[in-house]
This record gives C-alpha cells, sequence and structure tokens, in this order.
C-alpha cells in the first residue's frame, strides 16, 4: 500500500507563493521551498517535474493576488487614471518581489501563458478600458495615446518604488497622476 501524500499541491504553491513575495521567485530552491512547506524534497517533485511548472502555478496565484488587490483599493478620484496607476504603484511599493514577477520579468520560451502588462492591468474587469472611456466622456481626444503617455508615467514610477527610489505619500502620487493626467490630456 502506497505511503500517503501528507502535503498538497496548493500547500506547496501557497509555501512558493510567500517566498516569493519575501524573497523573490529567483531565490526558491528546492530545499527551501520543502523547509517553507514543512516537507521533504521527495513531495515537490512527485507532484512537479521542476521548477518551472511549480513557478507557473506561483504566477498563477500572483496574478490572481494582484487582482485581489486591485479590487480591494480604494477607488474615489475622477480624474482617469489615478486611481488604476495609485493602486499599481502601492503594488510595487508593498510587493516589490511579486511586481518583479508580473511586470518586470522576460517570458521565456515556452511562457507563452504568461499574460502581456496590459492584460494583467486591465483584469477580469477591464479596469483599463474603463479608464478609456471615462477620459473619453470627460473630453480626452486620442485615448489611447493618452494611455501610453500615462502608463509610461505609471510604470516609470513603480518601477523607482520597487528599487527604493519612490517614497511618495499617497497624496503627493495622487497630486502628480493628477498634473500629469491634465498636461497629457490638455483636458
Amino acid at each position: 500500500m502506497p505511503r500517503k501524500a501528507t502535503i498538497t499541491q496548493k500547500e506547496i504553491v501557497g509555501a512558493a507563493f510567500k517566498l516569493t513575495r519575501k524573497e523573490g521567485f529567483e531565490a526558491i530552491t528546492s530545499r527551501k521551498l520543502a523547509a517553507a512547506a514543512g516537507c521533504s524534497t521527495q513531495p515537490i517533485f512527485r507532484i512537479y517535474e521542476g521548477m518551472a511548472d511549480l513557478k507557473k502555478d506561483v504566477y498563477d496565484k500572483a496574478v490572481e493576488f494582484y487582482e485581489e488587490f486591485y479590487d480591494a483599493a480604494v477607488k474615489s478620484h475622477e480624474i482617469p487614471f489615478v486611481d488604476l496607476g495609485l493602486c499599481y504603484i502601492n503594488f510595487a511599493q508593498k510587493n516589490p518581489h511579486l511586481f518583479r514577477l508580473l511586470f518586470l520579468s522576460e517570458k521565456s520560451e515556452g511562457e507563452e501563458e504568461t499574460k502581456s502588462m496590459y492584460d494583467l492591468v486591465n483584469g477580469e474587469g477591464g479596469h483599463i478600458a474603463a479608464e478609456l472611456t471615462k477620459a473619453g466622456d470627460m473630453g480626452a481626444q486620442n485615448v489611447q495615446h493618452l494611455f501610453m503617455q500615462m502608463w509610461i508615467f505609471i510604470h516609470g514610477a513603480a518601477c523607482m518604488a520597487v528599487s527604493g527610489d519612490y517614497d511618495l505619500a499617497d497624496e503627493d502620487t495622487v497630486s502628480l497622476l493628477t498634473a500629469a493626467y491634465h498636461s497629457f490630456s490638455g483636458v
């Protein structure tokens, strides 16, 4: 009679996700993961053929985490892209290793299942599409170009947050995002 599995795939992914949040996925080794999951390396490799398969599951969990982070964020600003940008920058500040995994990692061969940055930020709720509509309704012309300008600004600020070079309070970030929107949109 085979021995009963004492650890599940969900538990392994959960432990790997926690390690990724704390140290980054590239820092995870099978031994470190086994220690975090409270098992030997054997169950990990019984469930996963290699770390690439595990990375896919951790990536999917990170996508879900970002979506939940965005959904939980307070959205109280009328100016388009302010809430979207504030949430993205806050995510980078609070979860730098997950931000790197989702928004700064290069795609490797065989990773066609990873989402584009646009798809990640747009999410299941169509967050970018809603902001584009809002901007158009407020009189902005060429909303696609406006989004590209805003996104370069927002992503740049988030990258600065990850590197430790962005420490502005939320109200200062809102002021900058608002000024950028008015400057880029001409509205």
